[in-house]
C-alpha cells in the first residue's frame, strides 16, 4: 500500500533507486532499471520525424502518487473519483467492462476484474502487483519484445516504468466484453510511464481498451509508454486507443505485438491530443497464417504535430497484414503517415495492404507520407495506396446548397472521411469521436 508521495524533479540514478525503493521491487528489478538508464543516456533522439529539441528531461518529474491502489470504487480518493466520473469511468465499469483499471500520475489507483472473469483464470493486474503475484510468469515476458536498448524511450520507459496492466488470458478462454484502463496526467511538468503486458494463450480472444487524458498546462509534459503483446496460436487480440492528451504532452510511445501461428492482432489506434505524437504500432507475424491489421486515425490542429502509423513484419508463410490510416490537418497543424511492411525471405505466400490518406482542412497545414515497404521473395504481394487532398470546396457549396451550414457541410465530409475506422470502435468511443470532430472543424 502506498502512501500519498512526489518525488523531485529530475533524472539521476538516485531518483531511479528511490522508484524502486518505494516499490519495495526484486533486485533484478532495480539492475534492469539502472542498466535501461546507461542506455538511455548513450541513445541519441530519431534524427528523423518531430522536432524533441525542446523536451527538458530534467524539468520533468518522474513519480508521483496519490495513494493506495484499491478494488473498490467508493476507497477511491474523492478528489481523484470525480475527476474520473466527469469522465463516465465508474458508469461505463458498472455497466460495460468485464474489468477496469485507472492510473493517476504514476500509480495505478483503481482495478477491477468481474468475479465472472476471474473465475475463468483471466489475470487482469496492476504491472506493480503482478511483479510480485506473478514473479515467473512476469519475468518470461517482461521487456522480451521491447529490449531497454531498442530506442532511447524504450529505455527511458524501461528506467523509470510505473504502473500499467498486466493481462493473461488462458488458452481457449474469449473475453466477450472489453477490460477498459484510463491513464490520467494531472500534474504540470510530469511524466507518466505505465507499462502494459498482455499475454493471450492459445485459442483466446480479448479486447483491451485504453483512454489517455490530461489538463492544459503552460510548459511540458512527457508520456512514454511501452506495450508488449503475445498472440499465442489460434488466439485473437484486438488494443484499441483514444489518446487526448492536452497540447502541452510530448506522447512518445513503443507498441509491438508478437502473433503465432493463425493468429490475429488488431490495432486500432486514434490520436486526437498531445502537442507531438510519434506513436508506431507493430505486429511481428511471425507464425504461419497469422494476420497483423492496423487502423491509424490522427487528428492535427493549432500546431500539432501527429508522427504516427505501423509497422507489419512478416516471418511466417501465407501471413497478411492491413495498415490503413487517416490523417486530419487544420491551422497549421501537421499530420504524417509513417510506417513499414516488410514480407521477409521466408514468408512465401504472404500479402500486405497499405492505405494511408490525408485531408488538409486549410492553406496553414500539412499532411505527408512516408511509407517503407520491401518484399524479399517472388511468391508474396504487397499493394500500397496513398492520398492526399484538401476539403474540396465543391462538395461544401453542394452540401450547402442543401441547406446546411459551412460547418454542418464541413463536419459531415469529414465523418465520412474518418467513418471506415470509426465503425471499429467501441460505441461510447464513437459518440466521442463524432463530438470531437465538431470541436475540431470549429
Amino acid at each position: 500500500m502506498l502512501n500519498k508521495k512526489e518525488l523531485p524533479k529530475g533524472l539521476n540514478q538516485s531518483i531511479i533507486k528511490e522508484i524502486s525503493k518505494i516499490k519495495d521491487e526484486p533486485k533484478w528489478m532495480l539492475d534492469f532499471r539502472l542498466d535501461s538508464y546507461k542506455n538511455f543516456s548513450k541513445l541519441s533522439n530519431p534524427c528523423w520525424g518531430p522536432d524533441l529539441s525542446d523536451l527538458d528531461f530534467q524539468d520533468i518529474r518522474y513519480y508521483a502518487s496519490e495513494g493506495s491502489n484499491v478494488k473498490n470504487w467508493d476507497d477511491v480518493p474523492e478528489d481523484i473519483k470525480k475527476t474520473f466520473e466527469r469522465l463516465g469511468i465508474s458508469q461505463q465499469e458498472r455497466e460495460m467492462l468485464a474489468g477496469l483499471s485507472t492510473q493517476y500520475e504514476s500509480e495505478v489507483i483503481f482495478s477491477q476484474l468481474k468475479e465472472r472473469w476471474s473465475s475463468l483464470g483471466i489475470i487482469f493486474e496492476n504491472m506493480d502487483v503482478a511483479l510480485k503475484k506473478y514473479p515467473k510468469l512476469f519475468k518470461q515476458y517482461f521487456s522480451k519484445l521491447i529490449p531497454n536498448r531498442d530506442n532511447k524511450y524504450a529505455a527511458l520507459n524501461s528506467a523509470v516504468w510505473s504502473g500499467g496492466s498486466f493481462v493473461y488470458i488462458p488458452k481457449n478462454v474469449k473475453l466477450e466484453i472489453p477490460i477498459q484502463t484510463y491513464f490520467r496526467i494531472n500534474t504540470e511538468n510530469m511524466g507518466q510511464f505505465e507499462r502494459t503486458l498482455i499475454i493471450a494463450e492459445e485459442g483466446s480472444e480479448i479486447h483491451y481498451i485504453e483512454g489517455c487524458t490530461a489538463p492544459q498546462y503552460m510548459t511540458n509534459s512527457l508520456h512514454a509508454a511501452v506495450v508488449e503483446i503475445y498472440v499465442s496460436k489460434d488466439a485473437k487480440v484486438r488494443y484499441s486507443t483514444l489518446q487526448n492528451w492536452s497540447k502541452n504532452v510530448y506522447n512518445l510511445v513503443n507498441k509491438r505485438a508478437q502473433v503465432e501461428q493463425n493468429g490475429t492482432m488488431e490495432w486500432v489506434d486514434c490520436n486526437i491530443g498531445s502537442k507531438v505524437t510519434m506513436k508506431y504500432p507493430s505486429c511481428i507475424l511471425k507464425g504461419d497464417k497469422s494476420k497483423g491489421a492496423m487502423y491509424s486515425l490522427s487528428f492535427a490542429k493549432d500546431s500539432q504535430h501527429i508522427d504516427s502509423g505501423g509497422k507489419m513484419i512478416h516471418l511466417g508463410k501465407d501471413t497478411k497484414s492491413f495498415i490503413y490510416s487517416k490523417t486530419i490537418s487544420k491551422n497549421r497543424g501537421k499530420g504524417v503517415y509513417r510506417g513499414e511492411s516488410s514480407i521477409s525471405k521466408k514468408a512465401k505466400n504472404s500479402q500486405a495492404f497499405v492505405n494511408c490518406e490525408g485531408l488538409i482542412l486549410d492553406d496553414k497545414s500539412k499532411s505527408y507520407s512516408y511509407p517503407l515497404n520491401s518484399i524479399n521473395n517472388t511468391t508474396s504481394i504487397i499493394e500500397h495506396e496513398a492520398k492526399i487532398s484538401k476539403l474540396s470546396e465543391e462538395k461544401l457549396k453542394y452540401l450547402m446548397s442543401r441547406g446546411l451550414s459551412e460547418h454542418q457541410a464541413s463536419q459531415l465530409v469529414v465523418s465520412g472521411f474518418v467513418e471506415p475506422i470509426i465503425k471499429d470502435l467501441p460505441m461510447e468511443y464513437t459518440v466521442e469521436l463524432e463530438g470531437i470532430i465538431d470541436l475540431f472543424i470549429k
